[in-house]
């Protein structure tokens, strides 16, 4: 039995350029539980995370629109709003599944903030794609209206971005270890986890960004000592020479050659880039991390399928 942290992609809720609707978003989720009910019923202990980048933006055009007539609230707010609907709908589907499959467990969802400093840089340089997809032009005009910063999102568009720490620490982390090792099934740290600073008298407070949830995924499976981190996005692997007539598929990689794969910028910031740079502090840590697509989970989990970093160091020492 492995304990394994899965961090879902935004597409396992919402498929670009898919309307944002409830069902759209359900269906989704539950095609994505399908899958991890497969991986529990293998035996092993599953805590999960996920993003929130189009929910949350939804939400903040609609506080925009309706500002006249319901007080807007504040980007932290907005992210917790998110982790308690995409977690209802993810907690229901994944009870479904696992119902058919004749296994007992409970599923929790938990409201998870996760400490992030007030200094840190990124509150200077907005870089996080949240909401929908626009043209160049529409986005301009918003940024002219609004104040947003937006930018072109690899490719597919542009959106509007805002800041995105780094995780300090997730907050909760001692009741997400317990609920695990009592057989619970654990949701949590949605979104990123909710963004929240601590002051000199030990007071938190919420601040307005989003965190990257691969690596707020990575300090969650760091902090719960998970055997393997699982990034799972739209793609079967990841790849060098990206778009280019030498690109290659990486399967099984070691640590240092990621990293050097890494420091020549072989990943877009914008996209690959923090699921390797987590999935490489995960490996650093002493586990296994493995980037793949959703619905090539279980067998990458077998290590069949999918990029796996593994620690040849570590792995030496513990032989």
């Amino acid at each position: 039995m492995k304990k394994v942290v899965i961090a879902l992609g935004g597409n396992a809720i919402l498929q670009p350029k898919q309307k944002a609707t409830y069902e759209n978003q359900l269906n989704n989720i539950r095609k994505s539980c399908e899958v991890i009910a497969k991986i529990i019923q293998n035996g092993n202990q599953v805590i999960i995370t996920h993003g929130n980048g189009p929910q949350v933006g939804n939400i903040l055009r609609q506080n925009e629109e309706a500002k006249e007539v319901v007080p807007p609230f504040p980007l932290d707010v907005c992210s917790s709003e998110t982790q308690g609907f995409i977690g209802y709908m993810m907690e229901m589907s994944l009870r479904n599944e696992l119902k058919k499959l004749g296994i007992k467990k409970s599923v929790v969802t938990l409201l998870t903030a996760v400490e992030v400093s007030p200094e840190d840089p990124a509150f200077k340089n907005p870089t996080k794609p949240i909401g929908v997809f626009y043209s160049q032009k529409e986005a301009e005009k918003l940024a002219a209206e609004k104040n947003w910063v937006v930018k072109e999102d690899a490719g597919r568009g542009w959106r509007r971005v805002v800041p995105s720490p780094m995780p300090k620490s997730i907050i909760g982390t001692e009741v997400i270890k317990s609920l695990t090792e009592a057989g619970k099934i654990v949701i949590a740290s949605g979104g990123g986890g909710i963004p929240v600073v601590k002051h000199d008298d030990g007071q938190t407070v919420g601040i307005e960004a989003v965190i990257d949830k691969d690596r707020s995924g990575f300090k969650l499976a760091q902090e719960v000592e998970a055997d393997v981190f699982m990034i799972l996005t739209d793609v079967d692997n990841v790849f060098v020479n990206y778009g280019k007539p030498t690109q290659k598929a990486i399967e099984t990689i070691s640590l240092d050659e990621m990293k050097r794969y890494d420091a020549e910028g072989q990943f877009s910031a914008g996209s690959m880039g923090p699921k390797v740079e987590s999935a490489i502090a995960f490996a650093e840590f002493g586990g296994t991390s493995i980037i793949c697509s959703l619905d090539k989970a279980d067998s990458a989990l077998k290590g069949e399928l999918g990029t796996r970093i593994v620690n040849k160091e570590i792995m030496r020492k513990s032989s």
